[in-house]
């Protein structure tokens, strides 16, 4: 059941949501990753929130997603925000609390209730 989920959200609404992302309009925006095995271009969209350090990524479904996987492994990836491409450089685990504190209040408060607590700092070069 988990693999069918993921299925329909990477063939159904990621393919929204990354157009909504592109466009600097919403609360996505998007990863562009290269796949550790076969090198093939992807674009994941995802919720971040921008800290001076770069992005602080909250992992939904854990650290064992790809495009996570795939960031680790190819040591960055590039970041569209609102319109403007950011260069990761460098993927760094940071604290519940400090993920949490870095998304605006409503959200926080949904990351918290839902006890979401992986979050990781996606650092940009400055």
């Amino acid at each position: 059941m988990r693999n069918y989920f993921f299925w329909v959200l990477k063939n159904t609404l990621n393919r929204f949501t990354v157009r909504l992302a592109r466009t600097g309009r919403g609360p996505f925006s998007v990863i562009r990753h290269k796949g550790r095995k076969s090198g093939r271009a992807y674009e994941r969209p995802v919720i971040l929130a921008k800290v001076s350090e770069g992005f602080i990524a909250e992992l939904t479904y854990g650290e064992k997603v790809d495009w996570y996987r795939n960031v680790v492994a190819g040591g960055g990836c590039r970041v569209v925000h609102h319109g403007t491409e950011y260069r990761v450089n460098h993927v760094e685990s940071c604290t519940a609390e400090e993920g949490r504190r870095a998304y605006p209040t409503p959200l926080r408060q949904i990351l918290r209730a839902t006890r979401r607590d992986e979050f990781r700092l996606l650092r940009t070069d400055t």
